[in-house]
């Protein structure tokens, strides 16, 4: 069998990092924040180029802390692309703002920067791009759109981590850039963690407070907050994998365009990576017509794929209240539909790369 992902294999090539990370942590008596989320913390906002890293309990929690850092909530709208994991959606209802979607660039998959504009309204206070599947969202029209309208920017870099926009690493783009390290990401822990990062020293205070309960200083609440701190062993763990994340990148490319040049005279429809994108491929996505019946297959053949998402946000039960139905989005729609990921981690060696392109060559017959 062939994994989508092999997380175990990742462990195993640097087992003796992880363990002393692990050990070390276990033996310093620190367990939340500490000096090993500080470090992490300083690493990772040095990697991308910006000031401030304040480590949380998920990705997801990033969203809604930069939301509630930026005074957004009931009233307000924020612009998310229509194809995207559902917590870019549900960050914004957590706080009392409405997600208004934009449909995407097929090819890309990113939110349409010339479909933005007509989204805006009086209500509007922010743009969430959503650099997905590791591919940068178009940051300069968006940035361009923010500053005529008066928009704040939160990217969501889920999924994009170590992606760059002309040269320049993604998430350290807008007003706050939001972080997951979800097992499965290209920097990823051993549990849930996530982080915000900003230039802004008031924003970055803010979102201190509010990881921990709305204290500047302890038991004394200023707002209410939340319980949202990174652990210091995912911390300690992160930074030990920290090194890696690179030469991981590259090896995900490297597959990644070794997969194309093999899928792409099928007449496969595969990943595009603009003139102005370094794409970290989180995820290296197809598309088929029968999608469904190519999932079926190359599960038979012992190959695991999965579909990343089957119902647009805009389609999902909480987002029904807002009045949106099918046919609103046709490009995010028609990906929901089409898309399907392909197994890919820095682990995946030749042959299981040769057994997962022959499997859809015998498909596509």
């Amino acid at each position: 069998m062939i994994p989508l992902v092999d997380l175990t294999a990742q462990y195993h090539s640097i087992k003796k990092e992880i363990d002393t990370a692990v050990l070390s942590t276990l033996e310093s008596g620190y367990f939340i924040l500490g000096p090993a989320v500080t470090k992490f913390e300083e690493s990772i906002a040095a990697y991308l180029g910006v000031d401030f890293g304040i480590g949380l309990a998920s990705g997801t929690d990033a969203l809604v802390l930069a939301l509630r850092a930026l005074n957004i909530g009931a009233g307000d709208e924020v612009i998310i692309p229509a194809y995207t994991f559902f917590a870019t959606a549900g960050a914004v209802m957590s706080v009392g703002a409405k997600p208004v979607f934009v449909d995407i660039d097929p090819r890309s998959y990113q939110i349409d920067v010339n479909k933005i504009k007509d989204a805006v309204t009086s209500k509007t206070k922010a743009i969430i791009p959503v650099h997905l599947y590791g591919h940068p969202a178009d940051m300069n029209p968006i940035l361009t759109i923010a500053r005529e309208y008066g928009l704040k920017v939160i990217e969501d870099n889920a999924q994009g981590f170590g992606a760059e926009y002309l040269g320049k690493k993604t998430g350290s783009f807008g007003d706050i850039g939001c972080l997951s390290f979800f097992p499965t990401k290209n920097l990823g822990a051993f549990g849930d963690a996530g982080m915000v990062v900003t230039n802004d020293p008031a924003l970055a205070e803010r979102m201190r407070m509010l990881r921990t309960h709305g204290w500047k200083e302890k038991y004394y609440s200023e707002e209410v907050g939340y319980n949202s701190r990174l652990d210091a062993l995912q911390a300690a763990i992160l930074q030990a994998k920290f090194p890696y994340v690179d030469s991981w990148n590259e090896k995900r490319r490297e597959i990644s365009m070794r997969y194309s040049e093999q899928l792409v005279p099928l007449g496969m429809a595969v990943p595009v990576e603009h003139e102005w994108a370094k794409h970290v491929y989180h995820l290296y996505i197809i598309r088929s017509t029968k999608r469904n019946e190519l999932q079926a297959f190359l599960k038979q053949k012992g190959i695991a794929s999965d579909v990343y998402y089957p119902l647009p946000p805009h389609l999902s039960v909480p987002c029904r209240k807002f009045g949106y139905s099918e046919g609103d989005f046709p490009h995010a729609e028609l990906a929901s539909r089409e898309t399907l990921a392909l197994p890919l981690y820095p682990e995946l060696t030749i042959s299981q790369q040769d057994e997962v392109i022959a499997a859809v060559k015998e498909f596509v017959g």
